[in-house]
């Protein structure tokens, strides 16, 4: 998203790695700090420079957001957010509540994601039965909306996204490149499925289904060259998706650092340092699943797991490639 006078890339350069995509945006950041500003505004940009330094690696597994479900730009003020404030790309997500519907209104209320869940576990608990209907509610709009965009959401965030704008679309954790065309919604389809389809570039965003149509980069329509077997492994990531939205949810629900166990005293470096060793322990954690994953859906004949949606017929007809090509392919991503 970020335009090239802004990151420059070595010519001919097809292929990059997670490490040096990070360094490229991490420079940018220092560079591009204002240069006549006032000292509060100084010290307030550094601050937030800062905090965004230290969660930069995260992007390489996945920064956690916090939607509030009042508006498609609307998120809980976190150090992820401030990431793309400071790179100043547009983030919206569409995961809201209808306005005329009353009870649904009243349940969520203003809360963000997390605090909506806290607040269904506290009304289950309650011995008021107003309290205990509201969570019912505010638990059904989620079980209802688990696709994180509601028909509302969809027509608010065409509304919002100006004509040709650049941003980046937040949808079960999962984030894509977006922009407008024509008044239309487009994502940018950077599926590993689709590698070998060069007409296809964008995919329309219209409902909240996910069966979206393909494009090239003019926007002219370009279906797939084996649309039966694409489709179907749309369909087989979509589930997949889902799925790991609510593991990575549950994993948060159930790993989160317990403060008491903490040491009274302890040094900033060493708090830094537990709060570093239990990042990487998840970070572990969850590539190992996912390789457990892809060594399980190898052995059943399907194609291996990749980030975002992608295309079973593709990895099918390409040799299967050597551990070391696999690893490497892992940590980089290709330049469209």
């Amino acid at each position: 998203i970020l335009s090239c006078s802004q990151i420059k890339l070595p010519p001919m350069m097809e292929i990059i790695t997670a490490e040096q995509l990070m360094e490229y945006l991490g420079d940018y950041i220092l560079d591009a700090k204002p240069k006549e500003i006032s000292e509060i505004q100084r010290l307030n940009y550094e601050q937030n420079m800062s905090d965004a330094m230290a969660i930069l690696h995260k992007l390489q597994t996945g920064l956690d957001v916090n939607v509030k479900f009042t508006g498609v730009r609307v998120f809980e003020y976190t150090p992820e957010c401030i990431v793309f404030d400071l790179l100043d790309i547009p983030l919206y997500h569409g995961w809201l509540v209808d306005p005329q519907v009353a009870d649904i209104v009243k349940a969520v209320g203003n809360c963000s994601y997390n605090q909506l869940v806290e607040k269904i576990i506290s009304c289950k608990q309650s011995d008021n039965s107003e309290l205990v209907s509201e969570g019912f509610v505010a638990e059904q709009f989620l079980n209802n909306t688990a696709t994180q965009l509601t028909y509302h959401g969809l027509c608010e965030l065409t509304s919002a996204v100006q004509e040709g704008e650049l941003c980046v679309f937040f949808r079960n954790n999962h984030f894509s490149t977006m922009t407008k065309y024509k008044g239309q919604l487009y994502l940018l389809v950077t599926d590993q499925g689709f590698l070998t389809e060069e007409k296809v570039v964008w995919e329309s965003l219209h409902n909240v289904d996910g069966d979206g149509n393909f494009c090239d980069s003019e926007f002219h329509l370009r279906p797939p060259s084996d649309p039966e077997t694409v489709y179907r492994g749309q369909q087989d990531q979509i589930d997949q998706d889902y799925l790991m939205a609510l593991s990575l949810q549950q994993e948060q629900q159930n790993q989160e650092i317990n403060w008491e166990q903490i040491p009274e005293g302890i040094s900033d470096l060493e708090l830094a340092k537990k709060l570093q060793e239990e990042e990487d322990r998840r970070a572990s954690q969850y590539y190992q699943e996912q390789e457990q994953a892809a060594a399980q859906v190898q052995v059943q004949g399907a194609a291996s797991p990749a980030s975002g949606r992608q295309s079973g017929s593709n990895e099918r007809k390409r040799k299967e490639p050597r551990e070391k090509e696999r690893e490497k392919e892992k940590n980089s991503c290709v330049l469209l």
